[in-house]
């Protein structure tokens, strides 16, 4: 910060960075208009240098903790428990008017059905929201969507006695190597939060059971009535109705909350996508095989990794590349061989 003058007082000599006076006020102004702490009736010129934040979305070089060469990028990062309940009340908000007077009214059985399904995505949503505050995303979300199909392969094999073949296990084989491997490269050059990943590890794959839990049990709700659209209305308002109230509690107790218009813009984009993904997701599991939907919806890791190439700037090299090719290829393999 400089103040009049500034740093150039040291080019200056005594007499020449005096401020001398005269009838007409002060002759000049190299004290900025301060004197002594108190304003002499000048200007007040000050200046200041702000120094270029590093910190910045283009990819940069740097070393990773095992010594070796590795790239950098810097991202933005929204608390996920607030993000949780933006979408969860505009879901919530959408829903309740074609649950209430669009669709039929759920069939009796149907409302232990969504008791279940309730407490599974709550479970769900927490293990989400704390995975993601010990661990980055990167590294996360292919361990939740790897964990995932495998055991709601197995889930549905005891509920809807479904069954792959050799060559689908192949598939499964091949897209597990594909997600786990992404998630390897990304925990072998992440540089953040290396504290607290082995925790957020444990809680991915925990998500990643509870994914495979409510695949297969809403699969079965989807199926226990007589129009699915009723059970799309009643999921989506009931499912959303627990979360708004703890981000609410959550924002009332930080010293420094976001604003709330640029949150609920992104709760209300997450709401229709959830919509979108979410009920195709349970169509699927009404028409097809519960397996298969899985493992197809499982290649969402090299939609997330174009996103990440297009929006975000993130650079993907050949091996990103080959990874996410054998996602695509598994998927591929279980359909053919279905």
């Amino acid at each position: 910060v400089e103040i009049g003058a500034g740093f150039s007082v040291v080019e200056q000599k005594g007499s020449e960075h005096r401020d001398e006076m005269s009838q007409n006020g002060f002759a000049s102004n190299n004290a900025g208009g301060i004197l002594g702490g108190i304003s002499t009736g000048q200007d007040i010129c000050v200046k200041i240098a702000l120094k270029p934040t590093s910190s910045i979305t283009q990819p940069g070089q740097t070393v990773s903790v095992s010594g070796e060469a590795a790239e950098i990028v810097t991202k933005g990062r929204h608390d996920p428990w607030l993000t949780r309940g933006a979408i969860d009340f505009c879901y919530a908000t959408i829903a309740a008017p074609f649950a209430f007077f669009v669709v039929p009214w759920p069939e009796p059985h149907m409302w232990s059905i969504f008791a279940a399904a309730f407490v599974i995505h709550l479970a769900y949503k927490l293990m989400q929201s704390w995975a993601y505050t010990k661990g980055a995303y990167t590294v996360v979300y292919p361990v939740v969507r790897g964990t995932g199909p495998l055991f709601t392969v197995i889930g549905a094999y005891f509920l809807f006695g479904e069954r792959f073949n050799l060559t689908q296990w192949a598939g499964v084989a091949t897209l597990l190597a594909g997600i786990y491997g992404l998630a390897a490269y990304n925990l072998r050059h992440v540089t953040a939060e290396r504290d607290t990943l082995n925790l957020a590890l444990l809680l991915a794959v925990i998500t990643g059971l509870f994914v495979a839990l409510y695949t297969t049990w809403d699969a079965y709700g989807i199926r226990a009535t007589a129009n699915p659209f009723t059970f799309l209305a009643w999921f989506f308002f009931i499912d959303g109705l627990f979360f708004p109230w703890l981000a609410y509690f959550r924002y009332r107790s930080m010293r420094h909350p976001p604003e709330l218009g640029p949150l609920m813009q992104r709760g209300l984009i997450g709401a229709f996508v959830a919509i979108a993904s979410f009920g195709s997701v349970m169509m699927a599991t009404r028409l097809d095989n519960v397996g298969e939907a899985a493992i197809l919806r499982e290649t969402s890791t090299v939609f997330a990794a174009l996103i990440g190439w297009l929006a975000l700037k993130e650079t993907v090299g050949p091996r990103r590349i080959a990874l996410m090719a054998l996602i695509a290829l598994g998927a591929v393999i279980v359909e053919m061989g279905g």
